[in-house]
């Protein structure tokens, strides 16, 4: 009897210490895990996500935490990194959402971009800034739009161009009316131009 209670008293101890670890490994075990993207919810004051975890397991309601100043709506079937705080399921938050459908493949090493779904991507590259969109560009400003480069300055379209504004200045210092083609000459001197635009 003696050897059996001394038995006992040895392996409790060691058994209380492994029931404990299995808990906690489990709650480690669960702690990070891959999702798959069923629904995006982009109203709330922070985007919530339903998402698809490993066996079939479901959660809806899941905060997606963005990067400050980054905003973005994945597409269902997108996949994340969820993150269950202090390993508690019921309480899994999104830190990361990524889709391998639509990513921009083949940068050069630093090379930062955005993009998306339709072929859209800003590129800050190797040699330089790149914009390419087959949609429409809009810029909109409340204030005053500049424009400064070293070096040349193009703008080609393929349709129509308009310039428009209050008062056209070309050159610095533009102060002369422009002549157009419909100003009346005398004596070899134009006598009209462009009350809009103004040249130096």
């Amino acid at each position: 009897l003696i050897k059996k209670l001394k038995a006992i008293d040895v392996q409790s101890p060691t058994k209380m210490v492994n029931d404990a670890l299995k808990a906690l490994r489990g709650r480690v075990q669960m702690m990070v895990g891959r999702a798959v993207l069923a629904a995006v919810n982009d109203d709330a004051t922070l985007q919530t996500l339903q998402i698809e975890l490993a066996s079939d397991e479901a959660q809806d309601g899941v905060e997606h935490f963005q990067p400050y100043g980054l905003a973005y709506k994945p597409h269902v079937g997108a996949e994340a990194i969820a993150m269950a705080v202090g390993g508690l399921r019921s309480h899994a938050v999104v830190l990361t959402v990524t889709d391998r459908r639509y990513r921009l493949k083949a940068l050069k090493d630093g090379e930062v971009a955005l993009y998306d779904d339709q072929g859209q991507k800003l590129l800050l590259g190797r040699d330089g800034i790149l914009i390419e969109t087959p949609k429409d560009i809009s810029i909109q400003a409340e204030g005053d739009f500049n424009v400064e480069a070293g070096g040349a300055v193009s703008i080609k379209g393929g349709g129509e161009t308009l310039i428009d504004g209050a008062s056209i200045l070309i050159g610095e210092g533009a102060s002369l009316a422009a002549a157009r083609k419909s100003d009346a000459v005398a004596g070899g001197v134009i006598t009209g131009g462009s009350s809009k635009v103004k040249i130096a």
